[in-house]
């Protein structure tokens, strides 16, 4: 059983992603075509629900670069990211119990004015080529932003993909929460970057990582303590395509066409652990 499990970072994350997927695929390696599950945060539960959809890869990553098929994006100002940023860190060295942090932070979600939920629910909705859930294996995380407790949806649980999608993607603070089942959901990358101690039960896990997580090493010993496990994140250069801004449209070709380059210097690293 492989497990692919794909992480939060922006615009640029998906764009990095997708370009390291394009590029893998190239160079023989269907991953998407030959997991048995895929677990989706934030940036990586869109690119999940647009690897739903079927379309290929080299599709997709044309969906990143090419301007003519590119999304319609809300892009928030550079100083609003920041304002954000600094509001987690102040959080984070007051409070050190996970769950208490995952509160506050729920609270300024829901005390944030952000866009409107139909505006950012209609980017998420076209970001997705196809709106129905796969048949195989997906699951997508969010946590709840009163109660701090995490949620995964699936194909089982009832809840339309785009809205699944746009609760991963709920970064608080900058986005709306959605609201589910009568709860408000903000992104899961809240929890963990990846969520990809989640993944336990699978004998060989892949994980993608557009964004730096100090729960990653931990996670991946979770996941080797029944099977194997590899961690792909960034390279230097792909860092440098992914700017100040990760929520920046224009970081999208950049970042993809780096994730392209690099699959082919960590192609031989995945082969190893995948077939």
């Amino acid at each position: 059983m492989r497990g692919l499990v794909l992480g939060g970072g922006g615009l640029a994350g998906i764009s990095w992603t997708t370009g390291l997927l394009h590029g893998l695929a190239e160079a023989g390696l269907d991953l998407p075509g030959t997991a048995d599950h895929i677990l989706g945060t934030s940036a990586g539960a869109t690119v999940a629900g647009q690897l739903a959809s079927g379309l290929p890869l080299a599709e997709l990553h044309l969906r990143q670069t090419d301007p003519a098929r590119q999304n319609h994006e809300i892009v928030p100002p550079l100083e609003t990211l920041g304002t954000l940023l600094e509001a987690l860190a102040v959080l984070q060295a007051e409070i050190t119990d996970p769950a208490e942090l995952r509160r506050r932070i729920g609270r300024l979600a829901l005390d944030t004015d952000t866009v409107p939920a139909a505006d950012r629910r209609a980017v998420i909705a076209d970001r997705l080529p196809v709106h129905d859930w796969p048949s195989r294996p997906l699951t997508l995380t969010a946590v709840d932003a009163d109660t701090g407790e995490p949620r995964t949806f699936d194909r089982h649980s009832g809840v339309p993909l785009v809205d699944a999608v746009a609760a991963s993607c709920a970064i608080p603070g900058i986005w709306p929460t959605v609201e589910i089942d009568g709860h408000r959901y903000m992104d899961g990358g809240i929890r963990t970057c990846t969520n990809a101690d989640l993944m336990t039960g699978q004998q060989t896990v892949l994980v993608i990582a557009p964004m730096p997580d100090p729960n990653l090493p931990v996670e991946l010993e979770t996941l080797r303590a029944g099977g194997t496990a590899l961690a792909i994140t960034p390279d230097e250069d792909a860092l440098a395509s992914f700017g100040v801004n990760p929520l920046d449209t224009t970081v999208r070709a950049p970042a993809a066409e780096a994730g392209r380059a690099q699959a082919r210097q960590v192609a031989d690293q995945v082969r190893k652990l995948w077939t």
